[in-house]
């Protein structure tokens, strides 16, 4: 039986698998074996062969698969045969089966499904069931549960899923127990999935269908019917748990299971399933809702799960569709079946799925509403509309352009038509959802042209005929009409197109969607704004308003705003004017806070302002009809508005304004927030709302606008004290009143305490700065609240009251006095920067008084500064002694030498590193710390003002006190431990603001104070300069203190910090004793130069290791330290100074520069500080700074490396700019060292804008003063207008030497200095040098560079300089410039650069007109030169006649226009037109209009006056000078070479480089305007010539034509049309001219001879080009007649490989846009030489138009290769001999505008998803398909 058995595996290998059942009983036929036993023998050796197979772990070649499947086949017949035999069964199951599903994965799927169907076709035919129920199903299940992770649940499961169950499936376990054991672990979950449904589908089919809707299983039934209701039970539950499991696991439910059980159910609703003594109800509507709840999570959890929802949902709608065919089941049973449709929930995913960002998940939601429709996918034309059938030739309405035209025809191809023309008034649900679909398959789908040529007429159709009615048309009843029967849900619908197409990533489409969206009349359709939802206003609709494609008109002229902005605040002006009180302030708070959640760029922050202000507009009522009892539902419904909404929406309010703070234009910021303003003044009263809110909102909105002279100030004023709107609950009066009671209880309310009065509260520097914000919040609102002098009486009160008291009380709470202090502070703080902006109004109000402005709002501010001043200097001076005595002892704490041991620090604050706020201290001892430093400052700060306005003794009291402190801090510093070095650190904290403050206000007194102090120090000697001590002191202890090491890192620097702050206020004490008259007495001084030297010694060591936070006091005090050098050279502040030495400013620099290249951020302010503070104008002018003997000197090094680094930082730069010209003014002996740097600034280019720098300005005061002090600009006006700009470098530049020729013209015989000659040699140094570089430098010399390159840029800006420069030529170098001139001139330029040359040129001959005669002359009269050259010398010659003076104007008349005459003539177009506009200009100017009077001219200007008619009258010539209106009249010689004329006074919002557009360039416009006319007129006269010429006759007698008679001839072939075209000029052909001479070259013989000669080459030359000709006619003869049109299409793969198919296929020509990428490398290396062998001609974009109208009229026809409606499929167009193919842009496809022109439109047929193919691709696919239709002809 072996060889038997290895016999039959042989014979498996070989014979077909449909042969092996007829093999076999032979066989069995032949031995008399029974099948049992052929069936064991079979199985045992497949057993075998699996186990090798197993162990091989390779994938089975075809053979091998072949093999195993015909040995199962086998197997399975033999089982077959043997009958129902249960252990034969069970055998092949685990022997067989289930080893071979375990290496199956390896296998072809092919033999898995072989397998399958073997395997079940015997269980089919034996009816071994119940065998499979007990081995195979309970095994698979398990294999399931087990993938899943867990047990089976007993009660809701027909199977057991464990191994000891699948253990008592047979009665002889113990015959194979080894082989369950291999078999007990899994099989795949897609493999087990799979052999289950095959099982249930197999279980399903293998009987008839009941007859009912209910299938009645029961154990007595058929076996095979109650195991398809078993297995589908435990398969439903399967199913809903593997939902909930992995992707996997959900792609095997939806792959396998799902679809299977759905068809089970399609046929019967429920099935009865009695099992385990229990009868079980499987429902069908029971286990679909289980699926829609497993759905609902998927949705909430992620991309891949929605994914595989929107499958199921597929899966499940095309198993129940629509129809469903129930129409036997009665309305009940109906009622109680479960259709997902009417879930509102599942519409609500339907949206979002169309919305999705993932475009897979909106197809996916797409196919799902389609199915529910019964929408057929890719159909155009769609079922169910009833349209009338229109016999009309033409049914566009008439007026249509042909534009709109196209756009109705594509419209009704699309099925828009068919809804026009339905037979109802109004669409049915049906009809809307169509043109839904449609409009969303646009967006989704279609090419751009396709969209904006149907959206518009598809939305006003949905929008004009889907008013819904009460006989509404349903189709079958359907749920999903109810989807579309309302206006609400229409809009709905509509907001989610809006939504997609707003979100398009066509840019054009995004401009089209809002623009019909806004372009809805609103006003007119008063329904149709409030049915709009609230989620796409603030979601989608928002979001469209930030996107900048929308606002290309924001901000021109200065105009921030747009024409969508202006829509949307008229929409949403319509929609919230139906919102009574309380929704208009929900809806305004969530539009509002809109601006927490997105970031707004400015367009977008600027609409959502005018949306806010437009919702809120209390004039919304007048586009309501209605508007009288909305109104009055309106006011009662007010009422119920709380005050919680109100604060609300302020807050979100604040938010906006803030967001506006990040944008640098003041008047945008004032927009923004005079915007929303008007809407908080409009919606919200201010004592509806907590007085902290109040303060926050106006304290968000910039100082700039509510102080004193602001813009917003008096509507500040006014909605504080209330103005009477609608929602004032009272008069204004009252409002004021109640405002003005709440401003007067907060000073109380921040005071009080609610703890015990014994009880000892501490709080630290969070604490302050909290309390500080929010009492300076107050002071600045309540100084916009009063007016009136009685109004400051409360708080007055409160002050002289609650000082006295809070100072004298011994068991107040420490934070009582605290607050109170910060209290004080604040206004004293407040009303300082009120005095300074009322200064600053002042001036202002003068300013425009002079002009005869108004000037009452600043005057009102000013009163209301002089009454608070007056008023709150009395009362603080009345409590000055109170407080004085009171710090007096607070501040002991840094003199009295209590101190604390380090082991007295608590564990939390040890582990401290320390900083600004984390003081290295006990709480107890922090709290008296901060307590003597808030009370220092307070006293200082109360001083330092009072004392200005009014002398008082309490103020000198005052003074003693803190100066005294000053030398107690200085002199008794405790470094004994951390505390007491934490403690001394606190004392310096406080003295840098006391200095600052006493030290502004430096008097007498405090000289006397200064020295009383020192006396009671130091023994005074005679003549000691005053302040050597006390800073030298200061030092010492502040240095020592430092080196201590009892501090922590961080707090060392915070200490470092405080030591330069005040460094800094008493280096500057000199500088306020002069400004505020102090006068020493004789011979004394202010500091030793040795300790000046000292301090500049400490502060140039200490530069490199600089804090940010120090490096600002750092480097002003180096700026002061060199200050006092130089005053100390005149004796008044250092004594016996010696000045600053070279070895010093090395040091300086090297150290200045280490801190600026350390600092990791460049803002504005240290960069000026660093500036002013080492370039300093008292050593700049010193000539041994800036070069030495061995290379640059150390001013020179510096300045070197801030310009190296300003090519990484633009504001570097810009500010270097500023500070260099001011010093180069100052001294103009230096600019000759500075050649490099100043070419390096003139050609200098980067960011145009800096947003941070415009910020810093405005907004930092530390940045506003540095800058100021930086050196003077020699222009403040261009420095204005051009600091922010990439300009600024080279305008300062500009301006630095007009000044320097200002300078320079003041140098004569007799007066004159040296700066002035040195202003003079220094520009004509730098003149030179700019010169020698635009002729000699590799890139400025360069004749070829492309447009708005870095190297054309340069070759503006150097000469633009140039032409600055051109003041600086004297007789010296005339030549040598001449000669570098002319050089630039001969060089090919663009004619942006060409203007200045001229403009340059034109100033050296009107400044020397003698080389008039010499140079310009002989020039013109060269006409071989080129014709860009030459015209550039025509310019310069008009101009020099038409601004030369009276005295040489007509010597240079005479000497210049006799050249220029025969240019008129040029053959040259530019040229020709080019100097007939010049030569106009200079009759018309030089020869006045003729009078009348009858007089003898001469021939010369009877000429003139011809030509000039002739010029006048031409239409040609009108024409020309039409485009050049007020071009030529504009153009001044002198001011052109000024820096305004140059950067300012040219064309508005020029955006190159400030260059306007020469009349070069204007005329070449021109031309090229008309040149497509020109060429068409033109080769139409050309064929007319050429046809009608008339050929010199053989006879002899035709020799005797008359010239005459020839000058008649050629006028009558002259077309008619020809006077029209513009400077035509004909060309005789060679027997014209030879016909018009022939009388007088017949005249003589040795005439004859030579054209003889020359007619015979000339007929030897005809025959060669006619062989050339022919060959090349052989070869196009080759080409196909196919042109190929490839310019819309920019990149270069796309066209190498293109030219490289039409070369293929030998196309008859490829069109491109520019030729010149032929020249690209990588179009070379792509098409292989192609463009050699295929012609390619340029056809711009801008020509494609007129190139394929030519083709037309030539015979071809013109296609396209898009996608629209109707486009012909490829395989289905038949193609004519001469076609034209455009092809697209590879994004937009092709323009509408191009569609139009084409005769046919043509698609490529795809099966795919992706829906595009490549344009090479799509071009290579129809040249082929046309290639081969030619081949077949």
């Amino acid at each position: 039986m072996a060889s038997l058995v290895s016999s039959l595996s042989n014979s498996f290998r070989q014979v077909p698998q449909a042969g092996i059942p007829a093999m076999l009983d032979c066989i069995l036929a032949a031995t008399a074996s029974s099948p049992s036993s052929l069936f064991a023998l079979l199985l045992d050796a497949f057993h075998d062969l699996t186990k090798d197979i197993a162990k091989d772990e390779k994938k089975l070649d075809s053979d091998q698969c072949n093999h195993v499947s015909s040995f199962v086949c086998g197997v399975c017949h033999l089982l077959e045969k043997s009958g129902v035999n249960s252990d034969a069964f069970q055998s092949f199951t685990w022997k067989c089966f289930i080893p071979l599903m375990k290496i199956v994965h390896a296998c072809d799927r092919e033999m898995l499904n072989q397998t399958t169907e073997s395997f079940v076709d015997v269980v089919i035919k034996t009816n071994s069931w119940g065998v499979l129920e007990e081995t195979l199903v309970p095994f698979l299940i398990r294999s399931v549960g087990l993938s899943m992770g867990m047990l089976q649940n007993e009660e809701s499961a027909i199977y057991q899923w464990t191994g000891s169950s699948v253990s008592q499936v047979s009665i002889q376990q113990r015959n194979y127990s080894d082989m369950i054991e291999e078999s007990m672990f899994r099989l795949s979950l897609p493999i087990s999935c799979h052999i289950l449904t095959s099982i249930l589908d197999a279980a399903l089919q293998s009987h008839p269908e009941a007859p009912t809707t209910n299938l009645i299983l029961a154990n007595e039934c058929c076996y095979a019917e109650n195991f398809a209701g078993h297995l589908l039970w435990d398969l439903c539950n399967i199913s809903v748990q593997l939902l909930s499991q992995s992707w996997e696991h959900r792609s095997c439910t939806i792959s396998f299971l799902l679809p299977l059980i759905f068809k089970a159910f399609v046929s019967h609703k429920t099935f009865e399933i009695s099992a385990h003594g229990k009868t079980y109800v499987l429902s069908r509507t029971c286990f679909l809702k289980e699926i829609w709840s497993c759905c609902k999570a998927l949705f909430s959890l992620g991309t891949l799960e929605r994914r595989d929802a929107y499958t199921v949902l597929s899966l499940y709608l095309s198993y129940f569709s629509s129809t469903e065919g129930c129409e036997d089941v009665n309305a009940s049973d109906k009622a109680k079946e479960f259709d997902i449709r009417a879930e509102s929930e599942f519409w609500g995913e339907i949206k979002r799925g169309l919305v999705d960002k993932e475009g897979l998940v909106r197809k996916q939601s797409l196919h799902i509403l389609k199915t529910i429709l019964d929408v057929n996918e890719g159909s155009q034309c769609y079922p169910g509309v009833p349209e009338k059938v229109s016999h009309q030739k033409n049914s566009s309405p008439r007026g249509m352009t042909k534009r709109g035209r196209w756009a109705d025809k594509e419209a009704k191809s699309l099925g828009v038509g068919k809804i026009c023309q339905s037979v109802d008034l109004f669409l049915t649900s049906q009809q809307r959802w169509l043109a839904f679909i449609l409009l969303y398959e646009m967006l989704e789908e279609y090419g751009t042209h396709l969209v904006e040529a149907a959206w518009n007429h598809q939305i006003t159709l949905l929008l004009h005929f889907s008013f819904p009615n009460n006989s509404v048309n349903s189709l079958n009843g359907e749920i999903f009409q109810n989807q579309m029967s309302s206006l609400e849900e229409i809009f709905n619908w509509l907001s989610i197109l809006w939504e997609r197409g707003l979100c398009h990533d066509n840019p054009q489409v995004r401009c089209l969607i809002m623009q019909s969206f806004l372009g809805i009349e609103w006003k007119k359709h008063r329904d149709f704004a409030k049915s709009v939802p609230e989620s796409f206003v603030f979601g989608s609709f928002m979001q469209a308003l930030n996107d900048p494609v929308h606002h290309k008109d924001f901000g021109v002229k200065g105009v921030y705003s747009s024409r969508t902005i202006e829509g949307a605040t008229r929409f949403l002006q319509q929609y919230t004017s139906y919102l009574n009180a309380r929704g208009q302030i929900a809806f305004l708070s969530n539009l509002a806070s809109i601006a927490k959640q997105q970031s707004f760029g400015r367009a977008g922050l600027m609409s959502l302002a005018e949306c806010i202000a437009s919702a809120a507009n209390d004039c919304q009522t007048e586009w309501r009809e209605d508007a009288g009892p909305n109104i009055v539902q309106e006011e009662s419904a007010s009422e119920s508005v709380s005050h919680n909404d109100k604060t609300v929406l302020l807050d979100a309010l604040r938010f906006v304004v803030e967001c506006s703070k990040q944008h640098f234009n003041p008047n945008y910021r004032l927009r923004v927030c005079e915007r929303v303003l008007e809407a908080a003044a409009s919606m919200v009263c201010t004592f509806n709302v907590p007085l902290e809110v109040l303060l926050h909102f106006i304290s968000a909105l910039p100082r700039e606008f509510t102080d004193c002279g602001g813009s917003l100030r008096v509507k500040v004023h006014q909605w504080l004290l209330g103005c009477g709107k609608k929602h004032c609950d009272a008069d204004c009066c009252s409002t004021k009143m109640m405002l003005l009671e709440s401003f007067y209880d907060f000073p109380k309310r921040f005071i009080s305490c609610h703890q015990l009065v014994d009880a000892f509260v501490t709080y630290d520097d969070e604490d302050l700065d909290a309390w500080g914000y929010e009492a300076k919040r107050w002071t600045r609102v309540f100084f916009l609240v009063i007016k009136e002098e009685q109004d400051l009486v409360p708080i007055l009160k409160f002050i002289q009251m609650y000082g006295t008291k809070i100072f004298r009380a011994i068991n107040n709470v420490e934070w009582v006095t605290m607050k109170f202090l910060i209290f004080t502070l604040s206004l004293v703080q407040e009303l300082q920067i009120m005095q300074e902006r009322t200064a600053d109004c002042s001036v202002k109000v003068r300013t425009k008084s002079e002009f005869g402005f108004a000037e009452s709002i600043n005057q009102l501010s000013s009163s209301e500064a002089s009454i608070a001043t007056e008023k709150f200097v009395n009362v603080f001076v009345y409590i000055l002694e109170e407080l004085v005595t009171y710090a007096n002892l607070s501040c002991s704490i840094f003199w009295s030498g209590v101190a604390t041991e380090d082991g007295n620090l608590p564990c939390s604050i040890k582990g401290k590193l320390g900083g600004p706020s984390q003081r290295r201290l006990p709480l107890s001892t922090s709290t008296s710390v901060l307590q003597a430093i808030m009370s220092m400052k307070t006293v200082a700060s109360i001083s330092s003002w009072c004392v200005q306005l009014k002398s008082d003794a309490s103020l000198n009291l005052a003074f003693n006190f803190l100066w005294k402190s000053f030398w107690k801090i200085i002199s008794c510093t405790r470094c004994d431990s951390e505390i007491g070095a934490e403690i001394s650190l606190a004392a310096y904290e406080a003295l840098a603001p006391v200095l600052k403050a006493v030290i502004s206000v430096f008097s007498p007194l405090a000289l006397d104070l200064i020295g009383e102090n020192d006396k009671s120090m130091l023994q005074k000697a005679e003549g000691k300069p005053l302040l050597d001590s006390l800073v030298l002191t200061f030092l010492q202890d502040i240095n020592s203190l430092l080196g201590f090491g009892a501090l922590a890192r961080t707090r060392r620097a915070i200490l470092m910090n405080w030591k330069w702050h005040c460094l800094e206020s008493l280096l500057s004490i000199p500088y306020y004793a002069l400004k505020n008259g102090v006068h020493l007495e004789p011979c004394a001084t202010f500091f030793s130069d040795a300790a000046a030297r000292r301090i500049f010694l400490d502060l140039v060591e200490s530069l490199e290791n600089a804090g940010e936070g120090s490096v600002l006091p750092m480097l002003r005090s180096v700026r002061l330290a060199l200050g006092l050098f130089t005053s100390g050279k005149l004796g008044s502040v250092v004594s016996s100074c010696r000045g600053v030495d070279a070895q010093m400013m090395w040091h300086l620099v090297r150290s200045s520069w280490i801190l600026h290249v350390s600092c990791n951020k460049r803002r504005v302010a240290p960069i000026a500080a660093l500036l002013s503070a080492v370039l300093h104008s008292s050593v700049f002018h010193d000539e041994g700074m800036h070069v030495t003997d061995n290379g640059p000197g150390p001013l020179k090094w510096f300045v070197e490396k801030i310009l190296e680094e300003g090519a990484k930082s633009p504001r570097t730069i810009r500010l270097a700019a500023l500070h260099f010209s001011g010093l180069w003014l100052s001294n103009p002996r230096t600019i000759k060292y500075y050649m490099k740097e100043l070419k390096l600034l003139t050609l200098y280019g980067s960011v145009a804008f800096d947003e941070d720098f415009e910020a810093e300005l405005a907004e930092n005061h530390d940045a506003r003063n540095e800058v100021s002090l930086l050196a003077k600009s020699p222009d403040p006006e261009l420095t204005e207008i051009f600091i922010n700009t990439e300009l600024y470098a080279r305008v300062s530049v500009a301006v630095l030497f007009c000044k320097l020729a200002d300078l320079a013209d003041m140098v004569g015989p007799i007066n004159g200095n040296d700066d002035c000659h040195a202003a003079i040699e220094s520009g004509k140094l730098f003149l030179l040098e700019l010169l020698d570089s635009v002729v000699n430098d590799t890139d400025l010399s360069k004749e070829l560079y492309k447009k708005y390159s870095r190297i054309h840029r340069h070759k503006i800006r150097a000469w633009q300089m140039i032409c600055v420069l051109s003041r600086f030529i004297h007789q010296d170098i005339v030549q040598r410039v001449s000669c570098f001139l002319h050089i630039s001139l001969y060089r090919n330029n663009l004619p942006s650069v060409r203007q200045y040359l001229e403009t340059f040129a034109i100033h050296i001959y009107l400044k020397f007109p003698s080389l008039v005669v010499d140079q310009l002359v002989p020039i013109l009269q060269d006409y071989d030169m080129r014709p860009q050259a030459l015209s550039s010398y025509v310019f310069i010659a008009a101009n020099v006649i038409l601004h030369a003076p009276e005295a040489v104007r007509f010597r240079h008349l005479d000497e210049l226009l006799p050249p220029i005459i025969p240019l008129l003539t040029s053959h040259h177009h530019s040229l020709r037109g080019f100097t007939q506009l010049l030569v106009y200009q200079i009759f018309c100017k030089l020869f006045p209009v003729d009078s009348g009077v009858s007089e003898i001219l001469s021939l010369e200007k009877r000429c003139f006056k011809d030509l000039k008619s002739y010029l006048e009258k031409n239409t040609d010539c009108i024409r020309l000078r039409k485009s050049m209106a007020g071009f030529l009249d504009a153009f001044d010689p002198n001011n052109s070479v000024t820096p305004s004329g140059i950067f300012t006074d040219r064309v508005e919002e020029l955006e190159f480089e400030c260059v306007p557009t020469s009349l070069m360039e204007q005329v070449v416009t021109f031309l090229n305007d008309v040149r497509e006319d020109l060429r068409c007129a033109m080769a139409k006269d050309m064929v007319t010539i050429k046809n009608e010429r008339l050929c010199v006759d053989e006879d002899s007698n035709c020799t005797e034509i008359s010239v005459d008679t020839n000058k008649e001839k050629l006028l009558t072939l002259m077309p008619k049309d020809i006077s029209v075209d513009f400077q035509k000029k004909i060309t005789l052909g060679k027997h014209e001219k030879q016909d018009t001479s022939s009388r007088s070259f017949l005249d003589s013989n040795e005439t004859c001879k030579p054209l003889l000669e020359i007619e015979k080459e000339d007929q030897l030359l005809d025959q060669l080009l006619q062989s050339r000709s022919v060959a090349m006619e052989r070869i196009r003869s080759s080409q196909q007649h196919f042109i190929l049109v490839a310019s819309l299409i920019d990149r270069i793969p796309n066209l190498a490989g293109l030219a490289r198919t039409c070369e293929v296929f030998k196309a008859a020509g490829l069109a491109i846009a520019d030729t010149n990428i032929l020249h690209d490398k990588q179009f070379q290396l792509i098409s292989v030489t192609a463009e050699k062998w295929v012609p390619i001609v340029e056809v711009p974009v801008s020509s494609v138009k007129v190139f394929l109208e030519k083709k037309k009229q030539e015979g071809f026809s013109i296609l396209g290769l898009e996608q629209t409606a109707n486009s012909v499929p490829l395989d289905k167009y038949i193609f004519p001999k001469k076609i034209v193919l455009v092809l697209g842009r590879e994004k937009e496809g092709i323009p509408v505008d191009i569609i139009h022109i084409l005769d046919a439109c043509i698609e490529i047929p795809q099966l795919g998803v992706v829906r595009s193919l490549n344009v090479h691709v799509s071009g290579a696919i129809a040249l082929w398909e046309y290639t081969r239709q030619q081949r077949c002809q």
